[in-house]
Parts: C-alpha cells; structure tokens; sequence
C-alpha cells in the first residue's frame, strides 16, 4: 500500500464537523485512494509520496449528479432563439434524438470522453449520466452502456419525453416493458420527465406507471420535476423516496416542506435557468425550510451545455439567494446525497481521495471569479 502527503493546502474545506469550517494551513494523506489522515500540516504523519500544492484551497471534488452527456448534434441556433425570446418547451429533444440514433457508438464514445475530461478539469470527480436521447429500445440501451463505460452512475431515462407522433399509451407500455428490461442491466438509477406543463413530458399518473415498474425492476429513483410550472413532481418523489428531484422551479409551499420533511434532495439547475431565461429557484426558501439542496449541471445540447460546477457555483450564489460556502457544500456534499453515496463529496477520513484543487487562496473564489478555470480535479 502507498501512501500519499499533500501539503501546502493554504485553505482546505473537508465537511467535517470536527473542524468547524476550513482548516488553514492544512494537509492530507490519502493511502490506496481514500482519505486517512486530515489536519494541520505541522502534525502531518510520514508518507511514502508527497506533493506541494504551493498554498492553493482545495475543496472536495463536485459531484456532479444530473448530466445527459450521451448524445449527437447541436442545438446552439434553439440557444439563440431563447435568448431572443422563444419559450423552451421540450420540444427541441427530438432534434437532438434523431442526430444521437444516428451516431455511431465511436462517435458518440468519442464526445463522451472530450466532456468527462472537460468536467474533470474544472474540478468534477463524480459524475452521474442519464439516457433519453434514444427513446427507443436499442439506442437507450446504447447510451447507457456507453454511459456505464465512465460511471456508475447511470440513469435510465427513457420518459424523458413522448416521442413525436407516437401514441401516449404505446410508448408508456414500451417504457415500462421491453425498453425497462433492455435498459435496467446498465442503470443505477431511473428518472421520469414529470411537467404536465409541457405537451411532451409526463403527467402524474404516467410518471407514477414509470416509477414504480423502475422500482419493481430493482432501479433506484430520480424525477424531473416541477421545472416548468408548478406540478406533481416534487410530492411523487418525496411520495416514492426518489433521493432528487431535480429543477425544483416552481415550488409551492407544501411541495417545500415536503422536501424538508423527507430524505429527497432538490436539485437545482442553475444552468438551466441560465440557458432558458426562466426564473431561478430559490434555494434561501429551501434551507430555512431544512430540505436538503444540491447543484448539478444539467449538461445537455439543448438547455444547459455547460460542464462546468464553478460557474453553476457562481449562479447559485447570485440567482438563488445561496452563501458561497452553501454552494460549494451543494456541489459537493449535496450532490453526494442526491446519489445516495457516503464515500464522496466530503473529505473526512474513509472518504475517497478526490479533490478539487483551486488556483486561488480561498473556496470564495469560485463564485467571486466566475468563468474564470481556477479548478482541477485530482483523484489521489
């Protein structure tokens, strides 16, 4: 077993509650890929490896716990009628389904790669990947091997809309019969596109068909939801014990304390409103309420294609009435829990040794330098 000393952590955020907030002038040695020593540099036990990081802040590394980044095609020109005042209504998916069925695997393994690794630069270590842009059996089946190829945290999304032209009752009997079984050997997870507000996208019995054969297939549960209007979502994933529902943007008063009341994390999308000139959620509401928050990407061709978790940082905090420090525990910690795992986005002992290291003095910078590559992550 090798061990391994990073010193000359100028300021090092762990979430651990013995410290009371960052540790200053900070080591760690991770030995056989996992945290096993945390405190002050001067105390710092003898290893076999040692790295100088020269007074940089080191944060957990993002977890990452709502992307589609299996697909084909572009959608910039759907981006620059939004931002000339198109209202987003899901319906751009199908653009983006008949270019990614007619990708090769190659292909689309190749744009996989270049957005991981453009993630991992910007310091996400853990990232989860959904499908949805198949909507048919063999190329949802495609993009989840292909997804499991870089994660284990892979997303059945099979309801992520109605395709075009395809009767609503068919295709839910396709997605809870043979697309579930081809599909469910290579996913984790399940997720449903649950907005009546959009005439391509689940209403609430639908979404509960998708769910609950999900479960019965032995598939842990996530929900889009009330993204678009106030909706069903939020009380179906608390009601099933989805550990997220993400979006979260039109949120009524009971669908808040149902959330604080529940083990479902509210993942918020910042990106997204970013990208669709929608309204943000407001995050203030949901922790004074106590619900759990995490920040997620959303990296997608049509309403986000962004990778990065610095910037989604940077909108939090400006849009969402989000501390820097609450952001960054979002992004990291949050987004831990909105994938169920204990061994990430934290840096407490036993926890695994991904880090995000930051070209800057402090964790603030993140969002006081926004657009600006200050993070990298390392993976000890």
């Amino acid at each position: 077993m090798t061990s391994h000393l990073v010193t000359g952590i100028g300021e090092l955020t762990t979430h651990d509650d013995r410290f009371g907030g960052p540790l200053l002038g900070a080591a760690l040695v991770a030995q056989d890929g996992l945290v096993v020593w945390v405190g002050s540099a001067q105390d710092a036990p003898a290893a076999d490896r040692r790295s100088d990081l020269a007074g940089a802040a080191v944060v957990p590394g993002f977890v990452d716990s709502h992307t589609h980044l299996v697909f084909a095609g572009d959608r910039s020109a759907e981006f620059e009628a939004r931002m000339a005042g198109t209202t987003y209504t899901g319906g751009g998916i199908a653009t983006t389904v008949a270019a990614t069925r007619a990708a090769s695997d190659a292909e689309l393994r190749a744009s996989l790669a270049r957005l991981v690794a453009e993630s991992r630069s910007q310091g996400t270590t853990t990232l989860e990947i959904k499908s949805g842009y198949g909507l048919d059996v063999e190329t949802e089946e495609r993009l989840l091997r292909l997804a499991r190829e870089v994660t284990a945290e892979t997303t059945f999304l099979g309801a992520h809309v109605v395709p075009a032209g395809a009767d609503r009752g068919e295709y839910l009997a396709l997605v809870t019969g043979p697309m579930l079984a081809a599909c469910a050997p290579h996913a984790r997870w399940a997720d449903v596109f649950c907005d009546p507000a959009s005439p391509y996208a689940f209403d609430a019995g639908e979404s509960r068909a998708v769910l609950l054969a999900a479960q019965a297939a032995g598939l842990e549960l996530r929900v889009h939801g009330n993204q678009l209007a106030p909706g069903p979502g939020v009380k179906l994933a608390v009601e099933l014990g989805a550990a997220s529902v993400d979006h979260c943007t039109y949120l009524a008063d009971s669908d808040v304390a149902a959330l604080a009341g529940s083990d479902t994390v509210a993942t918020l999308l910042p990106g997204v409103e970013f990208s669709t000139r929608s309204p943000s959620p407001n995050a203030r509401r949901l922790l004074d309420a106590g619900a759990e928050v995490a920040l997620a990407t959303d990296c997608n061709p049509g309403t986000c294609f962004s990778t990065s978790m610095p910037l989604m940082i940077a909108l939090a905090v400006r849009e969402m009435g989000m501390t820097v420090a609450e952001a960054v525990r979002a992004a990291t910690l949050g987004g831990a829990h909105a994938l169920r795992r204990e061994d990430v986005g934290h840096l407490r002992v036993g926890a695994r040794a991904d880090l995000a290291v930051l070209d800057a003095p402090t964790y603030r910078h993140l969002a006081y330098r926004p657009g600006v590559p200050i993070a990298r992550g390392l993976s000890l």
